[in-house]
Order: C-alpha cells, then sequence, then structure tokens
C-alpha cells in the first residue's frame, strides 16, 4: 500500500522532471517473476525505473543509499529497495536469497550488475549475482539502458534538477545453465551486459566499477 502511495504520487514528478522516453515497455510481461538488469549513472536509477514502470519494481541498493544522502534515504525507503552491503559476503547473499523469493512469488526485480555507479559514463563488467538470480528462479531477464539520469542528481547534488532521461527496455533473454557453475554464473553475466551495451550504445570497460573507483581515488590521493 505504501509502495502505492509513494509511486502514485512519485510517477507525475518524475514524469514531469525527467520526460522520459521509454521504449520497450511492452517487454515487461503483465505478471510473473522477471529480472531487469539496468546500467547504472545515478542513485536514482534504483527510483526512476519503480516510479515509471507500471508494475510494481524492487530493486537492490547499496546500503550507503539508506545512510548518506538525505535525499537518497527518502527515495530508497521508500521505494522498498533491497539494502545491500557490498563488502559483506554473507549480507549480500542474503539480498541475492530475498530477491530469489520475490523472484519465485511472481514479483519484478531490478538489479545494476556493474553494483555501483559507473564513474565514466561508461559501461563497466557486471558482477555474477544477476546470473545467479536467472539460473536458480528461471526467470527471463530483460536487459535495461538508462540514459541521462546523471543529469538529473550528479554526483555530488543533493537537489534533483529536470533533465530529459531515456529507457529502453529488450526482449526477454532466457538463460540455461547452473547457478553453482561458476563458469555459467560468468558466461551469463557477459551475455547480460552484452545486450545492455547494445542497447545503451556505452563503451564497454571489461574491469569492475569499483575497481576503476578505487583507482581513481588513489590517484587523487597521490596528486
Amino acid at each position: 500500500m505504501l509502495y502505492q502511495m509513494v509511486k502514485f504520487a512519485a510517477a507525475p514528478v518524475a514524469t514531469v522532471m525527467c520526460r522520459p522516453h521509454i521504449s520497450g515497455a511492452a517487454n515487461v510481461p503483465r505478471a510473473g517473476g522477471a529480472i531487469l538488469a539496468a546500467n547504472h549513472l545515478s542513485i536514482l536509477d534504483s527510483f526512476l525505473l519503480p516510479a515509471l514502470l507500471p508494475r510494481h519494481v524492487t530493486f537492490a541498493a547499496k546500503s550507503e543509499y539508506f545512510s548518506g544522502n538525505a535525499v537518497s534515504q527518502w527515495f530508497m525507503r521508500l521505494g522498498g529497495s533491497l539494502p545491500t552491503d557490498r563488502d559483506s559476503a554473507h549480507a549480500a547473499q542474503a539480498m541475492l536469497d530475498a530477491a530469489a523469493t520475490l523472484l519465485e512469488n511472481g514479483e519484478l526485480f531490478g538489479i545494476h550488475p556493474e553494483g555501483t555507479r559507473s564513474p565514466d559514463g561508461r559501461l563497466y563488467r557486471g558482477k555474477i549475482g544477476v546470473a545467479w538470480l536467472a539460473l536458480k528462479t528461471g526467470v527471463p531477464v530483460l536487459p535495461v539502458a538508462l540514459s541521462g539520469t546523471e543529469r538529473v542528481l550528479p554526483v555530488g547534488a543533493k537537489v534533483p534538477r529536470p533533465s530529459r532521461i531515456g529507457i529502453t527496455i529488450g526482449a526477454p533473454m532466457r538463460f540455461e545453465g547452473r547457478h553453482t557453475d561458476a563458469r555459467d554464473r560468468r558466461r551469463v553475466t557477459d551475455e547480460i551486459m552484452a545486450a545492455i551495451q547494445g542497447l545503451s550504445g556505452q563503451e564497454y570497460v571489461p574491469t569492475y566499477a569499483a575497481s576503476r573507483k578505487a583507482l581513481n581515488g588513489r590517484k587523487d590521493t597521490e596528486s
């Protein structure tokens, strides 16, 4: 009920502020579980997709979003996101288990396979959690490309600003393999990232975004 109330209030605001262009919305199933795997350009990504799509979407969001910027706290809590502690393998697995339950109950789950926002607008290597979910539950994966969301709430900004965004939702993807097999998880993740890249047109970087951020942090410290 709270989600629907927030969605009712937030959808018009998001529409006016972001003037979204959405293509491929018909690929979202009307019923049944599915994974929305999206690129990640802004902390608002996990809020805008649920606000603008007709079905309830639960997103995974890093735990820092629930305790840092007041704007992100508000969005994440009201949007019903699942907090993820990226430094704890146990916590990350607990989040995946909760997501699997949602999917098996016929709900939509959203995830950013990159694990963190892109530091420079490029698409980075995906983490294998998305493949674990797809292979364990057997639900389809919908690749999603977001564009322009980084202009709505740039890094360091506290107040969103009007800017046009784009959302492209690709055709459902289904995969064969075992969720317990590391090679299957890597293969499926790479296929999902390739589909996202095909929709977004972003340059692909075959390293993790978190590693790039850490390297940039060291360079800033050394300079």
